[in-house]
């Protein structure tokens, strides 16, 4: 399956890795505050209500969840400006935008990627919305678009 997470897991020494876990989908909105009670009753989910805005995505962001914190999110995105890479697909209506993937190594993940025929369109950087875990970019040949998000080892 090109361009989908690795799922070999090793067991002995550094080069450990365990199978990359689904963290949350992305929906692409022009504004938190007006949509995410709605989004999250038609869900049945819970949200906190917090907004976080992320500078080095241009973006601002909320997760809400069906269950606890170790199950799946549903993350709202919203560009923080018109430079924003979210700006067009929002004007153009927004709607689904990614799906992240947890990953033990972000580089290695990055470089299975790219023999995989993808293309990395964001390198690793920090995130707020993560506590400052890295995250990086993948548009797949299959047009989905998947975030990286480095796990805690």
């Amino acid at each position: 399956m090109s361009g989908t997470p690795t799922s070999r897991t090793t067991t002995d020494g550094p080069e450990a890795t365990r199978p990359a876990s689904f963290h949350h989908v992305g929906y692409a909105v022009a504004s938190i505050a007006r949509v995410a009670k709605e989004f999250a009753s038609s869900m049945g989910a819970h949200w906190d209500e917090k907004i976080i805005h992320d500078p080095l995505q241009e973006a601002r962001v909320t997760f809400m969840r069906c269950d606890g914190p170790e199950t799946p999110a549903i993350e709202l995105v919203e560009p923080a400006g018109d430079n924003s890479p979210l700006y067009k697909f929002v004007a153009k209506g927004g709607g689904l935008h990614h799906v992240c993937y947890e990953v033990d190594s972000l580089n290695r993940q990055l470089e299975h990627s790219r023999v995989a025929g993808c293309l990395v369109v964001k390198n690793p950087l920090p995130a707020v919305a993560f506590g400052g875990r890295r995250i990086a970019w993948v548009y797949t040949r299959q047009k989905l678009l998947v975030e990286y998000l480095e796990r805690n080892v």
